[in-house]
């Protein structure tokens, strides 16, 4: 029976979208790149932030304000839009990989 209710476990972990979903997938498919570039270098314009190598925390938190409006300044209106196409889980997934990628 235990065996069962781990497979089972295990499944429903799988099949979440947003666990499943690697950050290099949702980078590309959220449109990150769009405007912070392939690498997180590159920007569209010259005040947009390079977020290659970002602080994990801090790359979350910026995501959940601007998600949530507590972050109302700056280029944050350009991103609320794409904020609304992600959850919690997928940007937990995409500021953990934005950190990783090479500054």
């Amino acid at each position: 029976m235990k065996s069962l209710l781990l497979i089972l476990a295990t499944l429903a972990v799988a099949s979440s979208p947003a666990l499943a979903a690697d950050g290099a997938t949702l980078y590309q498919t959220k449109t990150c790149w769009s405007c912070h570039g392939k690498d997180g270098k590159k920007t569209i314009l010259p005040d947009y932030p390079k977020i290659a190598g970002q602080n994990v925390k801090y790359a979350e938190k910026q995501m959940l304000d601007i998600k949530s409006g507590a972050r109302a300044n700056g280029n944050s209106a350009a991103m609320k839009g794409v904020m609304e196409l992600v959850n919690e889980d997928e940007i937990t997934i995409l500021a953990d990989y934005v950190s990783k990628m090479a500054p």
